[in-house]
C-alpha cells in the first residue's frame, strides 16, 4: 500500500471541514521534527490552541493532541498538514529530503513559521527538496489570505523582531501550493497560550485567523 494512498485516506478523513458530526476528534496536526540543533519544539502550545481556535471557528474536528513527526519517518504521511519552526540550524539527509518530497507531492502540506532567524537555512533546506523550484513571494490576492478569514494585505505582523515586513512565500509545484513560509511574522508566537508572549488580544486573534486559513486552505484546495 503507497504512502500517496495513507495521505489521501487521511486527507478524506477530514470531511470534518463540510461534515459536522459529533466524532471524536481524529486528524492531527503535525510537528516537523528535524536534526542540526535548531530547536523545532519551539512554541509547545501553539498547534494545540490552533487546532481548538479551527474546531470552533471552522467546526473542524481536530484532535487537539498535535503529532510530533520525524521528517524522515512514513508517519509524516498520516498528516496532511505539518508545521516547522525553530530559530537555528537544520540538517537534512538525502534521504529524509527525499522523504519528504514524495510526502509533499502526495498532497501534503508544509508550513514553516520563521520564529526568528530561520531564514538563511530554509531556504537551503527546502532548495534540496525542490532543487527545481523556488519560493516565490504570494500576492495578497492569493486565496491563502481569503479564506474563512480575509487579509487584505496578506500576512499579520505578530512580532516586531527587525521591523522588517512580514512576507509569505510559497514554493509552487505544477500550479499546487506545497509550502507556505511565512517570514518576519511569527505566526507561531500568536498562537501560544496567552500568558507565554502577553501579546495583545487583538494581535493573538489575527495569528490564529491566519493560522486557521493555513489549515483550511490545506484541507480544502
Amino acid at each position: 500500500m503507497s504512502n500517496k494512498y495513507f495521505l489521501t485516506s487521511a486527507l478524506i478523513s477530514i470531511i470534518c471541514f463540510t461534515s459536522f458530526t459529533p466524532n471524536p476528534p481524529g486528524i492531527k496536526l503535525g510537528l516537523l521534527k528535524y536534526n542540526g540543533g535548531g530547536d523545532w519544539y519551539a512554541n509547545p502550545t501553539s498547534l494545540s490552541n490552533l487546532s481548538k481556535f479551527c474546531n470552533k471557528e471552522l467546526r473542524t474536528n481536530l484532535d487537539p493532541n498535535y503529532a510530533t513527526v520525524e521528517v524522515g519517518s512514513a508517519e509524516i504521511f498520516n498528516y496532511p498538514f505539518i508545521h516547522m519552526t525553530g530559530h537555528g540550524n537544520i540538517v537534512l539527509s538525502d534521504l529524509e529530503s527525499l522523504n519528504l518530497r514524495q510526502y509533499l507531492l502526495a498532497g501534503g502540506f508544509l508550513h514553516i513559521d520563521d520564529n526568528y532567524g530561520m531564514d538563511p537555512f530554509i531556504r537551503p533546506f527546502m532548495k534540496k527538496v525542490f532543487p527545481e523550484i523556488d519560493f516565490i513571494e504570494l500576492p495578497y490576492s492569493h486565496p491563502i489570505y481569503h479564506q474563512s478569514f480575509n487579509f487584505k494585505s496578506g500576512l499579520p505582523k505578530i512580532h516586531k523582531h527587525d521591523g522588517k515586513p512580514s512576507q509569505g512565500f510559497g514554493l509552487i509545484w505544477e500550479g499546487r501550493l506545497v509550502c507556505f513560509y511565512s517570514y518576519e511574522c511569527d505566526l507561531g508566537d500568536g498562537w501560544e497560550d496567552r500568558e507565554v508572549h502577553k501579546d495583545p488580544e487583538e494581535i493573538r486573534a489575527q495569528a490564529l485567523q491566519m493560522g486557521a486559513n493555513l489549515v483550511q486552505y490545506a484541507f480544502t484546495r
